[in-house]
């Protein structure tokens, strides 16, 4: 997984950045999405499929079609940035908060053992992250389940801590879910 981002934005609060995805074997077209970098936490985000993907075929000009698609990803960046923006302008309700990182819970941990609660995954490891509106809720989710080590219990009953989201399949698939999510309770407020 490679993270490319313009030369004037590598640093900054949330930088758009394109996620280039390849198999090492070839068995798979590389894969472009729009993502989110926010430097504070160093939080790495997947915008959900709504903005699209590019797929490139291991076949025929290859270079060609990755710039191409690299613009095709490059044109959706306002798009993404007015769902950030709205998500930011949506102040959640603690009910609201609660089933946002619920779901998150459920989808990460499955549905018959979570071995934390819901309040460890909204609890903000950071000064920046105390706001409840959308966009701040769904990164403490986002980021407690990806970095892990939150203390919790086995279904055996014995303690233990939660496991980083490394590998690169999984960090996909889970940051796609909750942008989903996010996305989801924005509509659900009719925003």
């Amino acid at each position: 997984m490679l993270r490319l981002r313009r030369a004037g934005q590598l640093s900054g609060h949330q930088v758009p950045e394109i996620i280039l995805l390849n198999s090492h074997d070839g068995s798979s077209s590389y894969q472009m999405l729009p993502g989110l970098f926010r430097g504070v936490c160093t939080n790495g985000l997947v915008c959900g499929q709504s903005f699209g993907e590019v797929r490139v075929p291991h076949k025929g000009n290859v270079v060609e079609k990755v710039i191409e698609g690299a613009y095709e990803v490059l044109g959706v960046f306002d798009r993404v940035e007015e769902k950030r923006d709205a998500m930011q302008s949506l102040a959640l309700p603690e009910p609201a908060r609660n089933a946002l990182a619920n779901a998150a819970l459920k989808y990460r941990f499955g549905e018959d053992h979570q071995p934390v609660t819901v309040s460890q995954l909204l609890t903000p490891r950071r000064r920046e992250d105390y706001s409840d509106d959308l966009w701040t809720v769904y990164q403490r989710v986002q980021e407690n389940l990806m970095k892990g080590g939150l203390s919790g219990r086995t279904a055996q009953g014995k303690s233990n801590r939660t496991r980083a989201v490394t590998g690169i399949n999984g960090d996909v698939k889970l940051n796609r879910a909750l942008w989903v999510m996010a996305e989801n309770m924005l509509e659900f407020f009719g925003c």
